[in-house]
This record gives C-alpha cells, sequence and structure tokens, in this order.
C-alpha cells in the first residue's frame, strides 16, 4: 500500500509570545511515500532513562532466594503489572565505590553510573568519569534539541564541601558530561517547564513573573495556531495533539497551583517556587515533565535523582516518621527494617507510575515503553554497613531491545554493574569496548 499522506516535518513547531511547543510524534511525520507503513517505522525512537536511589534496600525482602522467574516481593508490588518487562540482577558489584577514607555516600552515588572513583576533594579540582547517560547523551543530542534532561526532588548545589572531605557535586547529581564536568540536577518545575517551552532571557523572578501573566499560559499564547495546525491532521493524529495538549495544560496548572501554594501556606519557608508540597505530587509532576519532553523528541534521555545518598527526607504518608539516613542504619532491627521496605516500596511506586505512563503513550504502533529502558538502583545494598557489593539492581526494558523480562539474574561473583551498563549500550546499539571498571558485557541478559 503507498502512502500519499502529505508529510509533516518532524522538527514542526508552534510559536507564540515567549513560548515555543515542539509537537509530539504524528503519524503526518511518517516520510510521505513510503511503500508500507511498517517500512516507515522499522526504526522507532529510542529512548533511556536512570533512576537513583540512596542507601540502599531492605536487602532480606528484595533479594530472591534463588534465580529464575521473578517474584513479585513486597517492594516490587506497585511494578507487578510489567513484570514480563522486568528484570531485576543480583550480584553486581560497584567496587569503585568501597570506602577506606570516610567517604561511603559520596563514593557510592557517584560511582553508581560511572563505574569510576571519585577524586577526593572539596574543592574545584573534581575528577569522576562519564556517566552512562551522557553516552547517550551524546549520540542523541545529533537529532534532539536538548541532549539530556537532569531532574531531581533533592537540594542541587554542586559547590560546596557535602560529606567526609568530598565536594557536594559528588552528593548531588549522577550526570557526569566529562570526568571535570559534573552536570546540575534541577529540582523546580518551574525551570523544567520554562526549559521546554521557553521564557524570558531574564532570571529576574519579577520579569519572569511579568511576562507570565502577559501570556496567561503556553497554550493561550499558541491557541490560534493549535488550531489552524489541527485542522490538517488525521482523526489518529487530532487525538494525540489533544492528548498532549493535554498534558501540557496540566502541568502548567499544576505548577501553578504549587507556586500559590507555597506562597500563600509556606511564607517563611525557603523553598523553590512551583515546588509542590506533597513528596509524591511532586514527584509525578517532575516525571510528567519528563514524559512531555519524550513525546516532543526533545531528549530521548534522562536522569533523575529520586533519592540522593544521606537524605533525611522522612515519609509519614506512608506511616514511616523516621529520616530517612537514620532509619538506613537499621543495626538489623526488624522493626526498623519494615519501615525501610515500606520506604523502598513507595521509591518503587513512583517508578511505577512513570512505567505506566510509558506504556499508556502511543507511539508508532506501539508505546513509548516498548522502545525505552529505565534503569533503577542504588549505589549499596545494605546502607547499616555501607556495602557497595550486590547492588540492588533493576531494568525495566521495553519490547525492542530483546531483553526478555520477568526474570531475576544472579550475577558471577565479583561481576562489575559497569557490566550491565555494557550490556545497556550494546542493545541500543552503541557497543563499548570499555565502560568505568567493565570487564565485559552481562551476557545473560539477553539470554532466552
Amino acid at each position: 500500500m503507498i502512502n500519499f499522506k502529505k508529510h509533516i516535518a518532524r522538527r514542526t513547531v508552534l510559536r507564540g509570545a515567549g513560548a515555543t511547543l515542539a509537537l509530539p510524534l504524528l503519524d503526518g511525520m511518517i516520510p510521505a511515500f513510503a511503500n508500507t507503513r511498517e517500512a516507515a517505522v522499522a526504526t522507532p525512537v529510542k529512548r533511556f532513562g536512570a533512576i537513583h536511589v540512596g542507601m540502599g534496600k531492605d536487602m532480606r525482602t528484595w533479594t530472591q532466594a534463588t534465580p529464575g522467574e521473578l517474584k513479585i516481593n513486597q517492594i516490587l508490588t506497585p511494578l507487578a503489572a510489567y513484570k514480563d518487562r522486568m528484570v531485576v540482577v543480583a550480584g553486581l558489584d560497584s567496587k569503585e565505590a568501597i570506602s577506606n577514607d570516610q567517604g561511603p555516600h559520596p563514593r557510592a552515588q557517584s560511582a553508581w553510573l560511572t563505574g569510576c572513583r571519585a577524586k577526593k576533594t572539596d574543592g574545584p579540582d573534581i575528577r569522576l568519569g562519564v556517566s552512562l547517560d551522557q553516552i547517550f547523551a551524546k549520540e542523541y543530542a545529533k537529532q534532539t534539541q536538548l541532549g539530556s534532561l537532569e531532574l531531581t526532588v533533592e537540594p542541587t548545589d554542586l559547590a560546596g564541601s557535602c560529606a567526609y572531605g568530598f565536594s557536594c557535586a559528588y552528593n548531588n547529581t549522577i550526570a557526569w558530561r566529562t570526568p571535570t564536568t559534573p552536570l546540575p540536577m534541577e529540582n523546580n518545575p518551574r525551570n523544567v517547564f520554562e526549559r521546554l517551552f521557553g521564557a524570558s532571557d531574564s532570571t529576574d523572578k519579577a520579569v519572569q513573573a511579568k511576562m507570565r501573566k502577559a501570556n496567561g499560559s503556553v497554550l493561550d499564547s499558541l491557541v490560534e495556531q493549535v488550531g489552524g495546525f489541527n485542522k490538517g491532521l488525521g482523526a489518529s493524529d487530532k487525538r494525540k495533539l489533544e492528548e498532549y495538549l493535554d498534558a501540557v495544560r496540566d502541568s502548567e496548572r499544576r505548577i501553578k497551583k504549587a507556586e500559590e501554594q507555597s506562597d500563600k501556606e509556606l511564607p517563611l519557608v525557603e523553598q523553590p517556587t512551583g515546588i509542590p508540597a506533597g513528596y509524591e505530587d511532586y514527584v509525578h509532576l517532575m516525571l510528567d515533565l519528563q514524559l512531555l519532553a519524550f513525546q516532543t523528541d526533545l531528549t530521548r534521555v534522562f536522569t533523575f535523582v529520586l533519592v540522593r545518598e544521606s537524605s533525611v527526607r522522612s515519609y509519614p504518608e506512608v506511616g514511616v516518621p523516621d529520616s530517612h539516613h537514620p532509619l538506613s542504619h537499621h543495626q538489623n532491627n526488624a522493626e526498623k527494617l519494615a519501615r525501610l521496605a515500606k520506604v523502598n516500596t513507595f521509591h518503587v511506586k513512583q517508578v511505577a507510575y512513570l512505567v505506566g505512563k510509558l506504556a499508556n503513550t502511543k507511539d508508532g504502533d506501539g508505546s513509548m515503553l516498548d522502545n525505552t529502558m529505565v534503569l533503577y538502583g542504588s549505589g549499596m545494598s545494605d546502607s547499616n554497613l555501607h556495602i557497595p557489593t550486590n547492588v540492588p539492581t533493576l531494568l525495566v526494558s521495553g519490547k525492542s531491545f530483546g531483553v526478555k523480562g520477568n526474570r531475576y539474574i544472579q550475577a558471577e561473583e565479583r561481576t562489575p554493574l559497569a557490566n550491565l551498563q555494557m550490556s545497556i549500550l550494546e542493545r541500543y546499539g552503541l557497543p563499548m569496548e570499555k565502560f568505568g571498571d567493565s570487564n565485559g558485557e552481562l551476557k545473560t541478559l539477553t539470554a532466552i
């Protein structure tokens, strides 16, 4: 069958005062005159994300007795619906995080996505290695506006000393463009939104507030163009565009609501503008913004520090008033471990939120999840003793990567975590001879 429809340029954008709205991948962007629709979508866009949680897990709950079919334990319960896409890998070591100089937390976080050992310094002479996400970013930046997005719901300062004589750069980011260039994580939803859809060049709050008021909303300033563009679309594309625009509206509405609430309810708290008061609302908003970035193909790569090392956040919403860091030093107390497992489950619930969104977002002839990998894990296992071996590692993999799900894999003893990351790169068609402290690929990842 010949496709005679008019071709829409992939980089089509709508422009209004202070805003630029990229469009999602529409059927009309498939090249005209392709011999078949299947041929047109033969090389779908692939995406990658890494989500970091500090201070390990309740390993007694996380660990499965034998390899084979994945058993859904308490911590993994929120992801049960995606069991067929999940691989838990046991026995991976982050040996570059082994600490003999009282720096277990910054070493664990910095080594997790680099496989490199951080230079101990609290000055400007920091040194680590290139992180996995930035290898993807370097490749995909050839086709996208942003090489990657770096997000967090934690503090973001890169300067100064955070712990044990280590620079905050090691403790507040997981993304390193070069061995000496850490990338700052963004924790303000408003800033992420404006990075995606445009804002004033001025960083002055009064100037930005004035522009936001003048624009009303991103879509308000583009409404005429949206209506005109919509007329030339097919039924499927119209539906897809409307769903996307609804998501943009909703994200902007939630940010505005958070700004109003933070000004009204927390006048004495130094909290960045636009951050929801509730932790889960905050995380979901950041993940929704990342999904928008994927839908528009502004970027295909993200990192998310969901929990940084040494975080003292508490989780009363799940019945855990304890600060996370002190709780992680559980001393094998059964009651503390039970509360830690609740916290671990709550974090996996946030991952499940993103995976569900990816699974329910149409992408070509399938879903966005089909062409996405999400790596989730920590740089230590038993946080009580700061042990960086057998680190908890979960991979959620789309169908297009040839990774069989519903498996619990036991790696050989002393297998570097970087071996898994090497194998992930190979699945994307980006093989490397060496990454971090790797000594080969994790061959069992793609075993059938």
